[in-house]
This record gives C-alpha cells, sequence and structure tokens, in this order.
C-alpha cells in the first residue's frame, strides 16, 4: 500500500504560529478569457509544509540543498508512534524505542490528527535529539512544522543540523501505523538553500 504523508499546499493550510505572511499565495496569472490559456503562480516560504531542513537553516555558513544525496531519501524508514505524549519527545521515550546507528526515523504524534497548527505541537526536545546524534542516525522527520518549539537557540536544530542528519518537517501520518517502511522522498531541485519543499510517499515493506 502507498501513503501520501506530503501537506497539501493551498492557500488555508496550516503555518507555522498562524503566521499570516507565511500563507502561501496562488494566482491566476493568465486566463482563456484574457490570454487564451491558463498559467498560476505561486509564492511561498521553503518552509512550508512538508520540507527538508539544511543546516543554513540555523548553522551560519552550513551546507545547503546543494549537499543533498537523493540515496539518503529514498530508504527504508521506522514510523514510532507516540501520539501518546502531549507535550514533547523527551530522552526516556526515544530510549525505549530500539533506535539504531544509520536508522531514519519518522515521529507520528498527536500534531498529525490536526489539520491546524497547534500552538502546544509536540516536538522533539534537546536531550532527545543529542542521544540520536550521538547515536548515529542518518534522518528523523516529525508531523509537526517545527521539530522544536521555542526552545532558546534552537538546540534541537543545532543539534541534528551539525551533523548532518537530515531534518524532515511537516508530514502527516494519520493514516500510517507504527512500523518499518519503504520512503521515497523527492524535494524540489532548488540549489543553494535553507529548505525545499519536498512530496513524501511511504510504501509497504
Amino acid at each position: 500500500m502507498l501513503y501520501d504523508i506530503t501537506m497539501p499546499i493551498t492557500m488555508q493550510m496550516q503555518v507555522y504560529k498562524n503566521k499570516e505572511d507565511k500563507k502561501p499565495l496562488i494566482k491566476k496569472v493568465a486566463t482563456f478569457e484574457t490570454n487564451g490559456f491558463q498559467e498560476s503562480e505561486i509564492t511561498m516560504n521553503l518552509h512550508t509544509g512538508t520540507h527538508i531542513d539544511y543546516p543554513l537553516h540555523m548553522i551560519k555558513g552550513g551546507n545547503t540543498s546543494s549537499s543533498e544525496a537523493l540515496d539518503k531519501l529514498i530508504t527504508d524508514v521506522k514510523v514510532f508512534d507516540v501520539s501518546y505524549l502531549t507535550d514533547y519527545i523527551d530522552l526516556n521515550t526515544v530510549k525505549k524505542l530500539g533506535i539504531q546507528k544509520h536508522d531514519f526515523i519518522l515521529f507520528k504524534t498527536k500534531n498529525s490528527h490536526s489539520e491546524h497548527f497547534l500552538q502546544d505541537f509536540t516536538y522533539l526536545n534537546h536531550e532527545a535529539a543529542k542521544y540520536l546524534k550521538d547515536l548515529g542516525i542518518n534522518g528523523v522527520g516529525i508531523d509537526g512544522l517545527g521539530i522544536e518549539r521555542s526552545q532558546n537557540n534552537h538546540p534541537t536544530h543545532q543539534a541534528l543540523l551539525d551533523e548532518g542528519i537530515i531534518i524532515i518537517e511537516g508530514l502527516r501520518l494519520k493514516e500510517v501505523k507504527q512500523g518499518i517502511y519503504k520512503m521515497i522522498c523527492l524535494p524540489l531541485l532548488i540549489p543553494n538553500v535553507d529548505a525545499t519543499p519536498a512530496r513524501i510517499v511511504l510504501l509497504d515493506k
């Protein structure tokens, strides 16, 4: 079975902290009535919806999308359902999950069950992120629009991105059960930027 875990991009979609200036603008720039054909354009932040963060997002002079290797984004992933957590994913939780070196993990939380931005969205705290960094995972994804929430100096991002660990934010995992899947993640080919929107699907193993 195939699961599309991508957030649709619309002008009404949820955006980080409900900031109006982060909502995409989609408009027609040519119509059949005026031009004999139709064309549309979109203006949006690269951190909109389902997207990948690159080190430059939080680390001055860090690597950009140009350092990306697609083979790391077409891979087996482990989905962990931690939707029972109400605040954040902590160290004790991740230690119990049996995560191993080189794993690519996706966290399913309460965030997937809401189509509206949750001010108290579940995030990955710094201690858990440091543990995953030290473990040597390849990547981590979460169904919130941020992998951390209002943490001074962004320590979760810093710990992961400094080690080159891939971060995916804005997943939609409501229909996905805990387990192992094949992930196909194809980010837009936009060189030298700090984030790229991506279309992501999971396939049953």
